[in-house]
């Protein structure tokens, strides 16, 4: 991406990304005692992803699992690598009625509600609004060299993906998208993807 069109999306990510957050803080400390109530431990998530040009950082979520569910998807991982089963054209990260999704989680990941403490990482810089969704380590390892191009651009909150499928694609499915994206990429492509998002939530399909 050119300079200019960096700039230009960056600041349309400040622009969009800071007011949000001064609107949804009443909400965000609402969600934050629901989670608290609902199950033990913390009512924010970190994990490490992977962003733009493979550099690892820290993504922030509101928790909709129980506490050890990060470990308990990364060990099944490994084991499927292990017995040489990982396969990413059928493979899916997020599965539908996953026992580990606490009561209050179903519904955050439903609205997407999940999604608002990200608003800190497109202010500190490492995530955009709209991109390809930053990947675990586990996973982002095994990409080929062409599916290494989606980590061209700084992964989004949103992205073409989102807005054509959701958690009902698997991981292949959601890599072609990912790499259209980046292959076409433009701020009227960011914008329209943004509208879409709006629908894509209101909607509720696929968000599990």
């Amino acid at each position: 991406m050119e300079l200019m069109n960096l700039l230009a999306k960056r600041l349309l990510d400040l622009a969009v990304s800071l007011p949000l957050l001064i609107i949804v803080s009443p909400l965000w400390l609402l969600i934050v005692v629901w989670i608290r109530a609902g199950s033990p431990g913390t009512a924010l998530f970190r994990q490490t992803r992977v962003g733009i040009k493979g550099r690892p950082f820290t993504i922030y979520k509101f928790r909709t699992m129980v506490n050890n569910a990060d470990e308990v998807m990364k060990q099944k991982i490994a084991l499927l690598k292990r017995e040489g089963k990982f396969d990413p054209e059928d493979f899916v990260f997020q599965e539908k009625d996953d026992p580990r999704i606490t009561g209050c989680g179903k519904f955050l990941r439903k609205t997407s509600l999940d999604e608002l403490p990200q608003l800190l990482n497109i202010l500190n810089g490492t995530m955009s609004l709209v991109g390809p969704r930053p990947e675990v380590p586990e996973i982002a390892e095994e990409y080929t060299p062409e599916q290494r191009e989606r980590l061209a651009m700084p992964p989004g909150v949103t992205g073409l993906a989102q807005v054509s499928g959701r958690s009902g694609l698997t991981l292949s499915e959601t890599l072609v998208y990912d790499l259209e994206y980046v292959r076409t990429w433009s701020l009227g492509l960011d914008l329209r993807i943004l509208w879409k998002t709006v629908f894509v939530v209101c909607a509720g399909k696929d968000a599990y």
